[in-house]
């Protein structure tokens, strides 16, 4: 299987600009920035940005961040991704909404990480999909688990960035502080084709699923728990820090 996945990504990714460990290096940046600011995040800027120091699409979620104290980007942040569906951060949102389909899906992310030899942690009370946590995985345990996830969930996350980039900010202006960070993940990803398109699509015009259920104790609002960080466990990886 992981011979599998790596001839499967080294076609997609064939004549690609973004070699592996660039693209590494992306996801974890992105991981951060994506993950809710706190005073430690806005220390690292310069240590992330060095990671990273030519690519466009980050450079200006980095002087968002420099321009902005921290309160006023918590206040950002959670307006943006815990009280607005259309840009919620858990990947299977997208594909099966609030459906039973949802929890089995959950159930898969935290088989692929166990095959990457990390369990996830349940007491931290954050959901296994959270783009977060698997752009950290992807930067620091496994890729190839970690694109698969990815690409199974590309109409999502083409979703999320096509919500931020049309995002309405009080002044007036267009496109979320953190709309960079989805443009700088999805140069790393293949471009969508075919049934993805139609599936974008979709979602745009119909949104997702809705069919209110539980999730086998993952609850359905795709925000459980505002401002609290995904973790995988025992690797000891929270989201935010790359290394």
């Amino acid at each position: 299987m992981a011979r599998w996945r790596r001839s499967e990504r080294e076609r997609a990714s064939a004549g690609h600009r973004i070699d592996v460990s660039q693209r590494q290096r992306i996801w974890a940046v992105c991981s951060a920035l994506l993950d809710y600011p706190t005073p430690e995040l806005v220390d690292s800027l310069d240590d992330l940005e060095a990671l990273v120091a030519d690519n466009k699409h980050l450079a200006s979620v980095f002087a968002h961040f420099r321009s902005h104290d921290v309160q006023t980007l918590q206040q950002e942040y959670v307006a943006t991704f815990d009280h607005t569906r259309k840009c919620a951060l858990y990947l299977t949102y997208f594909a099966f909404g609030d459906t039973r389909r949802r929890g089995v899906a959950l159930v898969q992310f935290k088989q692929a990480y166990r095959e990457g030899g990390v369990e996830w942690d349940e007491t931290e009370g954050e959901l296994p999909d959270h783009l977060c946590a698997v752009l950290q995985f992807g930067a620091t345990v496994d890729a190839d688990i970690a694109w698969k996830l990815l690409t199974d969930h590309r109409a999502g996350v083409e979703m999320l960035r096509l919500a931020l980039s049309g995002w309405r900010n009080d002044d007036g202006t267009t496109g979320s502080p953190w709309a960079g960070a989805m443009l700088a993940l999805c140069e790393t990803l293949p471009e969508l084709k075919g049934e993805e398109v139609d599936a974008v699509r979709r979602l745009v015009e119909q949104g997702p699923a809705a069919e209110e259920v539980g999730l086998d104790g993952y609850g359905t609002d795709p925000a459980l728990a505002p401002g609290q960080p995904a973790i995988i466990a025992p690797a000891t990886i929270p989201v935010g820090a790359p290394r």
